[in-house]
C-alpha cells in the first residue's frame, strides 16, 4: 500500500504556481488577488478560509477575506459581489459555503462572474467542463485530478466508481475521469446511497472516489484488492482525547481498508490539501485570462 499524500503532491503544485507568480512579479505585474467571503462563526469554514489565505501568501497571491455576520442578507451579500465582479483588481471570488438558510446558495453562485469563478460551480464552468472545453474545474475534483497525476496513476480503461452524486464532487469527477484526456479514460459508475448492491458496485471498482460524507463508511467488503482508493470525506467526530474536542475523519475506515489498496488517501492529509492547491491554480488562471 503507498499513501497518495495530499502533502508532497501539494507542495509539488504550489511549487508551480509560487515560480509563476514570482515570474509576473519580475516582469512589473501585480499579484493575483483571491477574495473569499465568509458568513457567520462555522468552526469549520473558519479553519478552511484560513487556511486558503496562509497557502496563498506562500506562493505570493495576495489574499483578502471579507467576514459578514449571520444575519447579513441576501442582497447585501450580492452587492459585495456584485461590487467584486466588477473590480479589476481582483481575480478570484469564493464564497465560503454553507451559507446561512435565509440566502439561496444558487443565487449567489450565479452571481458570481464565470471569469471569477475559481470555485468552478457557475453553470458556464459546469457546463464547458461537461463540453471539455477551458474552465475552471471545482477545486476538490481538480485536486483530485493532479493527485492522480502526480502519482503516475493508471487509469486509462480502469472502471472508476464514485460513492456520491453532489454538484461539487461527486458529479464533476465522474466526467473528469471518463474524458479523452491524460489520466482519465475510465468507464465510470456514479453510484449513491439509495443504489442498489452498493457494496457490490463499490467492490469492482479499479479507482474508488468516496465522496459520500458518512465517516467510515467503506469497509473493506467494498474494496477490491488492489484499487486506488480516494476519500474525499471531512467530517469532525466527537474526539474527547483531543484537545480540540473532536478528530476528522474521512468516508474510508482507513484502518480496516489500507491493507487491501495498491494506494489510498489519508485523512487529514491527502484530498483536501489538494483541494487549496487546484484553487490556487484557478486563481493564477483567472490572473492570466484577464491579464493577458
Amino acid at each position: 500500500m503507498i499513501l497518495l499524500d495530499g502533502k508532497i503532491a501539494s507542495a509539488s503544485v504550489k511549487a508551480q504556481v509560487q515560480t509563476s507568480v514570482e515570474s509576473l512579479i519580475s516582469q512589473g505585474k501585480r499579484a493575483p488577488h483571491l477574495v473569499a467571503i465568509l458568513i457567520g462563526n462555522n468552526g469549520a469554514s473558519e479553519t478552511y478560509v484560513a487556511s486558503k489565505a496562509k497557502n496563498c501568501e506562500m506562493v505570493g497571491i495576495k489574499s483578502t477575506v471579507h467576514r459578514l455576520n449571520e444575519e447579513t442578507s441576501e442582497k447585501e451579500l450580492a452587492d459585495l459581489v456584485t461590487e467584486l465582479n466588477d473590480d479589476k483588481n481582483v481575480d478570484g471570488i469564493l464564497v465560503q459555503l454553507p451559507l446561512p438558510a435565509h440566502i439561496n446558495e444558487n443565487n449567489i453562485i450565479n452571481l458570481i462572474h464565470p471569469d471569477k469563478d475559481v470555485d468552478g460551480f457557475s453553470p458556464l464552468n459546469t457546463g464547458r467542463m461537461i463540453l471539455g472545453q477551458e474552465c475552471f474545474i471545482p477545486a476538490t475534483p481538480y485536486g483530485i485530478m493532479l493527485l492522480l497525476e502526480h502519482y503516475h496513476i493508471e487509469t486509462l480503461g480502469k472502471h472508476a466508481v464514485v460513492l456520491g452524486r453532489s454538484n461539487i464532487v461527486g458529479r464533476p469527477i465522474s466526467v473528469l475521469l471518463s474524458q479523452n484526456k491524460p489520466y482519465a479514460n475510465c468507464t465510470v459508475t456514479v453510484c449513491h446511497s439509495r443504489s442498489n448492491n452498493l457494496g457490490n458496485i463499490c467492490s469492482e471498482a479499479d479507482i474508488l472516489i468516496a465522496a459520500i460524507g458518512i465517516p467510515g463508511y467503506v469497509k473493506p467488503h467494498m474494496v477490491k484488492e488492489g484499487a486506488v482508493v480516494v476519500d474525499v470525506g471531512i467530517t469532525r467526530v466527537e474526539d474527547a482525547s483531543k484537545k480540540s474536542g473532536f478528530s476528522i475523519k474521512g468516508d474510508v475506515d482507513f484502518e480496516e481498508v489500507a491493507a487491501k489498496c495498491s494506494y489510498i488517501t489519508p485523512v487529514p492529509g491527502g484530498v483536501g490539501l489538494m483541494t487549496i492547491a487546484a484553487l490556487l491554480k484557478n486563481t493564477l488562471q483567472a490572473f492570466n485570462k484577464a491579464n493577458p
